[in-house]
Parts: C-alpha cells; sequence; structure tokens
C-alpha cells in the first residue's frame, strides 16, 4: 500500500496548501515550516485582543479570537482562497483542529458548549458545494470535544458580496438575513459562533445580535483569520 501511495504522489503529489512545497508522508495539508511560521495572533490569550475591540459596545461577547492574521499575497489568504474557492474542505477542518487544541486550553473558551458556523444561503451553499466556515467549525468541534450545531442559525436569503463595502455597507446588507430555529436549547449555553475570515465583524455582529436574547447564553467568536493587528 506504502508503494501504491508513493507511486501517485510522484504524478499527484501532496503540497502544502500555503506554500506549494511538497508535504511528507507525516505531514496534511501545511508543511511543518508553515504549521511553525504563519502569523499567529495569540488572541486567545489576550480578552481585549483587536477581535473583541469590534465588538464593543454594539454586542455583549465573552471573548473573541482569530487563529492568524489576513493580508492580501500572503499564505494566509492563498490558503483561505484553497479552502474558499477551490473546494478543498480538509484545509478547514484541519485548521480548526489545531485551533481547537488551542481553545481548550485557554480560560477564555475551554468552558464552550456548543460550535455554530455562519450560515451560507442554501443557494450559495449548493453553488459551492460546502460551507467553508462549517468546515473549520467541524474541526474545532471535534478537538474540543463539543457539539456542533448547524441547524439552528439559518441564513434566510443571500446577501450581496461583502467585498470592497464600508463597514455600514457590510452592516445595512447583512442585518436583518439571519434567523434563528428551536434555540430554546441554547439557553445558559455558552456558544462559539465561527467565520472563516473576520474583517468589519459586521457579519458576526450581527449572528451574535439574535443569539443575545436567549436567557443565560453567553457568546463567543472564533475565526480562521483577521485582517487587523
Amino acid at each position: 500500500m506504502t508503494i501504491f501511495q508513493d507511486f501517485i504522489s510522484l504524478i499527484y503529489p501532496r503540497i502544502c496548501y500555503a506554500c506549494g512545497n511538497s508535504l511528507y508522508k507525516y505531514e496534511n495539508c501545511l508543511c511543518t515550516y508553515c504549521v511553525y511560521h504563519l502569523p499567529k495572533t495569540d488572541f486567545h490569550l489576550d480578552k481585549d485582543n483587536s477581535v473583541s475591540k469590534l465588538f464593543w459596545g454594539k454586542v455583549n461577547i465573552f471573548s473573541a479570537a482569530a487563529y492568524y492574521y489576513y493580508n492580501k499575497g500572503t499564505k494566509i489568504q492563498h490558503l483561505v482562497h484553497q479552502l474558499k474557492y477551490k473546494g478543498y474542505k480538509e484545509i478547514g477542518i484541519y485548521i480548526g483542529n489545531i485551533y481547537g487544541k488551542e481553545l481548550k486550553k485557554s480560560v477564555l473558551f475551554e468552558t464552550v458548549d456548543i460550535v455554530i458556523p455562519v450560515p451560507l444561503h442554501p443557494k450559495k451553499k449548493l453553488k459551492r458545494g460546502f460551507n467553508q466556515s462549517e468546515m473549520f467549525a467541524a474541526g474545532l468541534a471535534e478537538s474540543m470535544n463539543i457539539l456542533l450545531d448547524v441547524k439552528t442559525l439559518q441564513r434566510t436569503y443571500a446577501s450581496e458580496t461583502q467585498t470592497r463595502k464600508s463597514r455600514f455597507a457590510r452592516w445595512e446588507n447583512v442585518k436583518e438575513i439571519f434567523a434563528l430555529k428551536d434555540f430554546e436549547t441554547l439557553q445558559n449555553k455558552h456558544i462559539l459562533l465561527v467565520d472563516d475570515v473576520i474583517t468589519t465583524g459586521s457579519t458576526i455582529e450581527a449572528c451574535a445580535q439574535i443569539f443575545s436574547d436567549i436567557p443565560g447564553i453567553k457568546i463567543s467568536i472564533a475565526a480562521m483569520a483577521c485582517t487587523m493587528h
């Protein structure tokens, strides 16, 4: 079997989704160099980080963090692009697994009960084939050993693309497109809302707003990457 796999790898080499270099047998999705050198934020160790500050005075968030810094033209942008537009779902699951282990050790995230990804509209999900945020959330839930909930939070209609919109325009674009279904089980729970990339935070803020009236709920946020330093 190993000989066969070696033969296949000669024809279809396994490469790092961030840098494009060939992977060794023990590596998966990312090469060892990228695992250790991609720009991590360590925001899960700092309650008053840049992502958290996005929501101050807007919605009550317990904690918020992102794994990587996102900038155009970088390996992280390439990594997200490979996940989102090239269909490599394993990227989201793999990074979610890694980050979940970090979050589980943080006092800010250790009490999370349920992971909830920002949903795509059904038509968009059908066209793309999957929800990239759901892949990341699945990895988080697996490594944190907690429930993944993809049914409670729903997108009621497809919004326009957020690219090149101002913060206010982004908020106007998403403020009324989410709804909750059968949310009674979330009472007194600590939920983790998950997105792929946080820029202005408008999308995930709109999600958090509709959860905020649930009695006893505690809301935290996690993303694969964020644009702020």
